[in-house]
């Protein structure tokens, strides 16, 4: 399996990214070697594809993937991109606040700590489809993993688009994610600019 094993710090440096969208609270004081350069049209698109790529932690195949799932979707397909990423299951866990960083919410998953509607589900790139109830296993509940990770995700905002009872560990999707709804620092329509040459 392919691993992305570049320091998350010096990836968001590259790409011009705030920690705090993948869970990290420390910063870089360093500045991009690259800074200040003109970038060209395609590098600027590429650049955008990186960062959704990175931020979700999905490599090139799947993400092309989702590009051509969202492109048959109906309406925008940036936007339906977006949604399709935002609706996986790793990033649900973590936007319920069950992880403390997205790499943590993918792990969580894959360590079979995750039900779906009572099933166990280990695959990340799972897509959640609106009523949806996603719960951590009343066996890892009680684990001090679990604990430590609440104390760090209190105050952590949960998307309108789901509701979340943290101190159960348990949470249901109300809809899925509109692109107003999706906080994330990506121009999508240069993704699709991208794709579509």
């Amino acid at each position: 399996m392919a691993v992305n094993r570049t320091p998350v710090l010096k990836r968001c440096r590259t790409l011009g990214l705030e920690p705090m969208y993948l869970g990290y609270d420390k910063k870089s004081n360093r500045t991009s070697a690259r800074a200040g350069k003109k970038v060209s049209e395609y590098g600027t698109q590429l650049r955008e594809k990186q960062k959704a790529k990175f931020i979700y932690g999905v490599l090139e195949k799947p993400f092309r993937n989702y590009y051509k799932k969202a492109d048959k979707m109906k309406g925008m397909t940036g936007e339906n991109l977006m949604t399709l990423l935002e609706s996986r299951l790793d990033s649900v866990v973590f936007r319920m606040g069950f992880a403390r960083t997205r790499r943590e919410a993918r792990q969580v998953v894959d360590h079979k700590h995750v039900l779906v509607n009572g099933k166990c589900i280990n695959i990340p790139s799972y897509l959640v489809k609106a009523g949806d109830v996603v719960e951590i296993k009343e066996k890892a509940k009680g684990m001090q993993r679990y604990k430590d990770i609440l104390e760090v995700t209190a105050g952590r905002l949960v998307p309108e688009w789901m509701d979340v009872d943290q101190e159960n560990f348990k949470g249901t999707i109300k809809e899925l994610p509109t692109r107003e709804m999706i906080d994330v620092p990506v121009d999508e329509m240069l993704i699709v600019e991208l794709y579509s040459k």
